[in-house]
C-alpha cells in the first residue's frame, strides 16, 4: 500500500496536475465552470416551478430557464474559443475569435433561412443537447485562429500595424465561416446530427451503470490527490445535460424519466455526494467524537458546511487528501453510494428526478425530497447515511489513534 500512494503522490498525481493544466484541456475544463451561473439560473427557475406546482396562480417564468439553461450549447462555443485564445496567449484574439464561435455555431446547427429572411431552427439545439457541438465548434475556431497566428503575416512588414491587425482578424474569421458554410449549406451536412452521433456512444455509455460508477468515482479519486474535480466536468457536464434534459422532455410527454446519470442524482439530491464528494459527512460526524483534540477541532469548523455539502475545509485541513487511510473509505463510497442509488431507481424504489435542479448547497434530506419528489428518499439517506458510516468508521479510528499518539508524542 505504501509503496502505491508514493507512486499516487510522487508520479501519478503530477502527471494529472500537468495534463489538466495544459493549455486545451483547461480551456475546457475552465469554461464548463464558467457556464456554472447560466445553469444555476435555471435551475432556480425549475426549483420555483415545483412551487408553482402547487400555486398555479405564480406567473410562468420558464423563459427565463429557455434563455439561461436553454443556452448552454451558443454560450459554450464562446466561452471555449474565447478562453482558449488566453490561454494560448493571443489576447488579440480574445473577443473576435468568441464572437466567431458564436456565428460557426449559429451555422452547425443547421439553421434554416427562407428566402423572405427568416431565420428557423429547433430550439433545443441551442441549450444542453447543443453542448458538444459548442464545445467543438469553439475548439475548432480556436485552433484556426491558434495556427493562423503562429504565421506572423505581414508583421515585419512597412503596413501599418492597424491594417496588418485588421488583415490578421479578418482571415481566420472568413476561414471559419466558409469552412462550416460549405459543409452545411453547399454540402448539406447537418455538423449537428453529424457530432451528437458521433459522441453518442460516450452519452449512452454515461448511462450505464459502469458508466454511471466511473462519473463519480474519476472526480472523487482526483480530488482526493488534490486535482480540482472541476476538470472533470469537461466529460460530465454534457453527459449530465443531456440525461436531465431527456427525462424533462419525457415527463413532459408523458413518459418515465428513465436517465439516473444527472447532475441532480449525483450532487444535487446528496444521496452520493452526501456532505460533499466521497461523502464526508459521516466522517466530520465522527470527527466529533475524536478522541485526537486537533481532529475534533477541525470536525466543529467543518461541519457547518458539510451539511449544506461544502467539504472543502474538510478535505484539505483534516486532511483527507493525500493521507491514504482516509483516501481508501473515499474511494469506496464514491462506488458503494451510487451503486445503491442505481439499484433503488431501476427497482422504482426512489422515484428517477425529471426537474433539473443544481444548487448542491441545499442540505439532504430536504434536497434529496424535493430533487426526487419522494419521500423515500429519507429512507434511503438515512440507509446511505449508516452506509457511510461504516465504511469511514475503521479508518477514521486508525487515524485518530494515531494523531493521539502524535499530540502525546508532542506533549512529552
Amino acid at each position: 500500500m505504501n509503496n502505491i500512494i508514493d507512486w499516487l503522490s510522487n508520479k501519478a498525481a503530477p502527471s494529472m496536475k500537468k495534463f489538466v493544466n495544459k493549455p486545451w484541456v483547461a480551456t475546457i475544463a475552465d469554461s464548463m465552470q464558467k457556464i456554472i451561473p447560466f445553469i444555476l439560473a435555471g435551475s432556480l427557475i425549475f426549483l420555483y416551478n415545483v412551487f408553482r406546482s402547487y400555486i398555479p396562480a405564480l406567473p410562468d417564468l420558464s423563459n427565463i430557464s429557455n434563455f439561461t439553461f436553454g443556452m448552454l450549447g451558443i454560450l459554450i462555443s464562446y466561452l471555449i474559443a474565447s478562453e482558449a485564445m488566453e490561454k494560448l496567449n493571443h489576447p488579440q484574439y480574445l473577443q473576435t475569435a468568441g464572437l466567431t464561435a458564436i456565428t460557426v455555431f449559429l451555422i452547425a446547427i443547421s439553421p434554416k433561412i427562407t428566402s423572405k429572411g427568416i431565420f428557423s431552427v429547433e430550439f433545443s439545439r441551442f441549450g444542453a443537447t447543443g453542448l458538444f457541438v459548442g464545445m467543438l465548434t469553439g475548439l475548432i475556431v480556436a485552433l484556426i485562429f491558434h495556427l493562423w497566428s503562429k504565421l506572423h503575416l505581414l508583421e515585419n512588414s512597412s503596413v501599418p500595424d492597424f491594417v496588418v491587425g485588421w488583415i490578421n482578424t479578418i482571415i481566420p474569421i472568413l476561414m471559419n465561416v466558409i469552412l462550416f458554410s460549405v459543409i452545411v449549406f453547399v454540402y448539406y451536412i447537418d455538423p449537428f446530427k453529424l457530432i451528437n452521433l458521433i459522441f453518442s456512444p460516450l452519452q449512452s455509455f454515461g448511462q450505464t451503470l459502469p458508466g454511471f460508477l466511473l462519473l463519480s468515482l474519476i472526480p472523487t479519486f482526483l480530488y482526493t490527490l488534490g486535482i480540482s474535480a472541476w476538470s472533470f466536468n469537461a466529460v460530465s457536464t454534457p453527459i449530465f445535460m443531456a440525461g436531465i434534459t431527456a427525462n424533462i422532455a419525457a415527463v413532459a410527454a408523458g413518459k418515465p424519466a428513465t436517465n439516473i446519470s444527472t447532475s441532480e442524482v449525483m450532487y444535487t439530491s446528496a444521496l452520493i455526494t452526501m456532505g460533499g464528494l466521497g461523502a464526508t459527512l459521516a466522517l466530520n460526524v465522527l470527527m466529533l467524537f475524536a478522541k485526537s483534540t486537533r481532529l475534533k477541532s477541525i470536525g466543529r469548523i467543518c461541519i457547518i458546511p458539510s451539511i449544506f455539502n461544502i467539504n472543502e475545509p474538510i478535505m484539505f485541513s483534516t486532511p483527507v487528501v493525500m493521507t491514504p487511510i482516509l483516501m481508501i473509505p473515499t474511494w469506496i463510497n464514491a462506488i458503494t453510494g451510487p451503486l445503491i442509488v442505481w439499484i433503488v431507481m431501476r427497482l422504482h424504489w426512489l422515484n428517477i428526478p425529471s426537474k433539473m435542479i443544481q444548487i448542491g448547497q441545499i442540505p439532504a434530506p430536504f434536497s434529496s425530497v424535493m430533487i426526487t419528489e419522494d419521500l423515500r428518499a429519507v429512507i434511503w439517506y438515512v440507509v446511505l447515511f449508516i452506509v457511510y458510516l461504516a465504511t469511514w468508521y475503521p479508518f477514521f479510528k486508525v487515524y485518530d489513534h494515531q494523531l493521539v499518539e502524535e499530540e502525546s508524542h508532542q506533549e512529552s
